[in-house]
């Protein structure tokens, strides 16, 4: 195994977990401690964890907005599982808004042998990844949120309100039955609200973790979604409530 996968198998057990342990890494991967407290060295230099004794840690609340980087680390493997079932629902010459998450630019990913796809996106890492794709890439404009490579803002949200499209593919920080769909700042939230309304079809990708978790600011009610898509299911309290919205659930 790589280094770097090794370190981002680090990360989705720190995500699980919030505490390793590095005897227990070390005997997991088939490597000396040593090596593991050098990963975790590297993991700390980036501000992915913080290094305690004997293992090390992660610091974050559901408030937290976390960079593309530490975002792109985390349940890399479920995001696309997820994307892998959202792909199924897009046909060739679909057009669709996607918002600058981690499990869109996996979905993008999946969908490279669809034909005349139009893509609107205020995501400058999505317009970078699958520039020569084939793609049709249309970027909102806007200003830049350097920790996420989102673009918001006005001239984001009216280039947004111009297009009328199939789906929309957006991920959140939390949901909650009472307060909704959650975002860690008000800027993208806006952005994925006005992606919902502008979608013949509102898809949200979350995993298992992201339910019942609040975060900073409400981006949209559960009555504009139409597809919630995620990793395993969720609880029958969840699945009653999305079925009384008449939202479709995909696990």
């Amino acid at each position: 195994m790589l280094g770097l996968e090794r370190r981002q198998k680090i990360m989705e057990k720190i995500r699980l977990d919030r505490k390793v342990y590095v005897s227990d890494l070390a005997r997991a991967f088939k490597v000396t401690e040593e090596t593991i407290r050098r990963d975790l060295e590297k993991l700390e230099a980036q501000d992915l964890l913080r290094r305690s004794y004997g293992g090390a840690i992660l610091a974050e609340s559901t408030s937290e907005d976390l960079s593309y980087k530490r975002r792109s680390t985390i349940n890399s493997e479920i995001k696309l599982a997820i994307a892998e079932k959202a792909a199924r629902l897009i046909q060739d010459g679909d057009t669709i808004m996607m918002d600058s998450s981690t499990t869109c630019q996996a979905l993008l990913q999946r969908l490279k042998g669809q034909k005349d796809i139009t893509i609107i996106t205020n995501s400058i890492r999505l317009m970078n990844d699958f520039m020569g794709s084939g793609f049709k890439m249309i970027c909102t404009g806007g200003t830049m949120r350097e920790s996420s490579c989102a673009l918001t803002g006005s001239i984001a949200s009216q280039t947004l309100e111009k297009y009328f499209v199939d789906f929309a593919f957006i991920s959140c920080k939390g949901i909650d039955r009472e307060k909704g769909i959650m975002e860690s700042n008000e800027s993208e939230g806006r952005i994925k609200s006005i992606m919902i309304r502008q979608a013949r079809k509102a898809v949200l990708l979350i995993d298992h973790s992201k339910f019942d978790k609040t975060a900073f600011v409400k981006c949209d009610d559960f009555t504009h979604l139409d597809t919630l898509v995620t990793d395993e299911a969720p609880s029958e309290e969840w699945q009653s409530y999305l079925n009384d919205c008449h939202i479709n659930l995909i696990f």
